[in-house]
């Protein structure tokens, strides 16, 4: 499975590091030292909250259009892909 959220990154304030947040998902936020790592960070973090919604059996909540969205000064949104890949039962 792929899903795509968009992601809302922040700069932080004392160094050269990024926050990041996913609007869709709640409480799914990743820090990392530079923007790379941010972004990597946050397809982790997005990863682990996608399959353990999977996992439960919950529902996937809709993608929000980030235009629609008013975004902090200084942030900017990027839309990051997470495969997910299904494997079946070995029991």
């Amino acid at each position: 499975m792929t899903f795509t959220y968009p992601a809302v990154f922040t700069p932080h304030k004392d160094d050269k590091g990024y926050h990041a947040e996913f609007p869709d998902l709640e409480c799914c936020e990743a820090d990392g030292a530079d923007l790379e790592d941010a972004i990597d960070e946050a397809k982790e973090a997005a990863y682990n909250w996608l399959a353990l919604e999977l996992e439960e059996g919950g529902e996937f909540p809709e993608t929000t259009h980030i235009e629609d969205r008013e975004l902090p000064e200084g942030s900017f949104a990027k839309n990051l892909m997470v495969r997910i890949k299904l494997l079946p039962d070995n029991d």
